[in-house]
């Protein structure tokens, strides 16, 4: 052991159980950096929770993705596409392609006896994935929309407004050329908290809304694209635009593809703004730990001049004396980093598995505050801080340079 380590050790312990000043600064330095590391381990994964959960959400809706008509991108009373088998293989070939799948949507209006509801049914095929909406079922079925000619499924949001459950029989009404009307069978009801996507989309089958639109077999309004890596989202979309340009130009159609953050700005400018803030917010507790960690280290050190100038009496330089006493600090730390960690990822888990805290899913799109471990940035986040607070340490640890054996052996 060196004798630096060797003495930092002995400094911590000799003040266990003694009523020294520096006690009280030692708590409280560690009290410091235990607190700041429990924030900003919360607000880290609060905030991955969140944009984990609201991008699923949103892509859950739309795919990563999104293929149209130009002249059906700001409307849902949509111009058709044409898409053959062979286009949806090629697309799913591409790198970084999971899945493709058609839909057609086309406006329509819920009438019952005392109440309208304006609403957009969506027609999903058979290969579409209703794993999304499965996961968010309240109450029946949705494996009957793919392949069912009459089945609907509709929103909690819609249902209670209207007073629909699963099997009622209920009249919507197109308006086109001419009005139009159709009975469905509510087959299941969803509700996902994204109230924004929940009172504006019904789900039924492709072909119904083919035959609303008055489309053939090979037109559709759209194809979704999913992708095995959202990290890959901007690259995948040049790709799939590329192909479809050239595709295209070979069968006189154009195609209009957006990514998921592109028909979506004001949402996930939002969740750039949180990054933001949690950037801020860990500025903040690393400044607190810091201020607490050198406080406490000045303390240490004023408290100990007769120590560090009989050191210097004996012989020992200053840098050695300085990493004693940076040694010493490094304790502190580790052990309000130790503390930091238990509280920090104790509150997370309590979160995580109770949903203590809830929200307003009209303001957040959530009903409770969302937790997601991420190993690797909790790791990155020890080891930034234990550096960061040590170099904090170096310029402060300079004071016992301007400390004299022969004052220092008589100061009391």
């Amino acid at each position: 052991m060196r004798l630096e380590q060797f003495l930092a050790g002995r400094l911590a312990k000799s003040g266990k159980g003694t009523r020294q000043v520096s006690r009280p600064a030692v708590v409280i330095a560690e009290a410091g950096v235990a607190l700041g590391l429990a924030v900003m381990i919360v607000t880290i994964s609060v905030s991955l929770g969140f944009k984990h959960e609201i991008r699923s959400k949103v892509v859950g809706f739309n795919s990563h993705i999104h293929v149209s008509s130009f002249d059906s991108s700001l409307s849902y009373e949509t111009t058709a596409i044409v898409v053959n088998d062979t286009l949806i293989d090629a697309l799913t070939q591409l790198s970084g392609v999971n899945h493709v799948q058609r839909y057609a949507t086309k406006p329509a209006i819920f009438r019952t006896d005392d109440e309208f509801l304006g609403f957009v049914l969506k027609g999903v095929g058979e290969e579409y994935d209703l794993s999304f909406f499965r996961t968010y079922l309240q109450e029946g079925t949705v494996d009957s929309v793919a392949t069912g000619r009459d089945a609907l499924l509709i929103s909690r949001s819609m249902a209670d407004k209207l007073g629909y459950r699963v099997g009622d029989r209920v009249d919507c009404y197109f308006i086109g050329s001419s009005l139009r009307a159709r009975r469905f069978t509510v087959c299941g009801i969803y509700e996902t908290g994204f109230g924004d996507f929940d009172k504006l989309f019904a789900v039924s089958n492709l072909s119904v809304v083919q035959r609303l639109n008055e489309w053939e077999n090979d037109e559709v309004t759209g194809l979704e694209v999913s992708l095995n890596d959202y990290n890959q989202l901007t690259a995948c979309a040049w790709e799939v635009g590329s192909y479809l340009d050239t595709y295209g130009k070979e069968h006189h159609e154009g195609y209009y593809v957006q990514t998921i953050e592109e028909q979506n700005p004001n949402l996930f400018a939002w969740l750039d703004v949180l990054d933001m803030n949690v950037w801020i917010i860990l500025l903040l507790m690393l400044l607190v730990a810091g201020f607490t960690v050198i406080s406490g280290l000045l303390i240490l050190i004023l408290e100990r001049t007769q120590f560090i100038g009989i050191l210097k009496a004996l012989g020992s330089p200053n840098i050695s004396i300085r990493k004693t006493f940076l040694h010493l600090s490094l304790y502190i730390i580790g052990r309000g980093m130790l503390w930091g960690n238990i509280i920090g990822l104790a509150l997370c888990a309590v979160q995580k598995y109770t949903g203590i805290v809830a929200l307003d899913p009209k303001n957040y799109y959530l009903d409770r505050v969302p937790i997601e471990f991420n190993w690797g940035y909790l790791v990155l986040l020890n080891v930034g801080m234990l550096v960061l607070s040590v170099a904090m340490l170096i310029i402060p640890s300079q004071i016992i340079s301007r400390i004299y054996p022969s004052k220092s052996i008589r100061f009391e």
